[in-house]
């Protein structure tokens, strides 16, 4: 074989080694940052979960302060807890309860729209992690394709 010859062929077989580092090195950086985002989108379903917490546990308090303020202002007027002021009062813990639940569920809700947020990132970074080591052997072995027809 005359030196050009090897000197391309060994310049194809280079190259199709270095694609191949450059696309494996792409492929494990792509799952990386797939798996960094899934991780950022569970860590704001923690946050989201926590404020929903805090929002109920606030609504319930304002709502129990409410509530007292009227059963002593009912009381100070000598009005017995009895009908209409008694309904009035059920009434009120009934609504705390459903406002109470619609929190809740909002907050159900947020976290599963993170966790689908996770599990898309997810499922994204291994997909582009498979094309890029798919390219990955695409390119050694049309490097080494390339020099075997040099060779030839």
């Amino acid at each position: 074989m005359e030196p050009m010859t090897m000197a391309a062929m060994g310049g194809s077989l280079a190259g199709g080694l270095l694609g191949f580092k450059g696309n494996q090195a792409a492929a494990k950086q792509a799952k990386a940052t797939a798996e960094f985002n899934a991780r950022v989108a569970e860590n704001e379903a923690i946050v989201l979960r926590r404020r929903k917490v805090d929002e109920e546990k606030n609504m319930r308090s304002q709502s129990a302060r409410l509530i007292a303020t009227a059963q002593v202002a009912t009381a100070k007027s000598g009005v017995q807890m009895s009908g209409s002021a008694l309904q009035a009062a059920a009434d009120s813990y009934f609504n705390v309860q459903q406002d109470a639940l619609k929190i809740q569920y909002a907050g159900d809700i947020e976290a599963t729209a993170k966790a689908s947020e996770a599990a898309l990132a997810r499922a994204t970074g291994a997909a582009k992690s498979s094309a890029y080591k798919m390219a990955s052997y695409q390119s050694l072995l049309a490097g080494g394709t390339q020099a075997a027809q040099i060779g030839a």
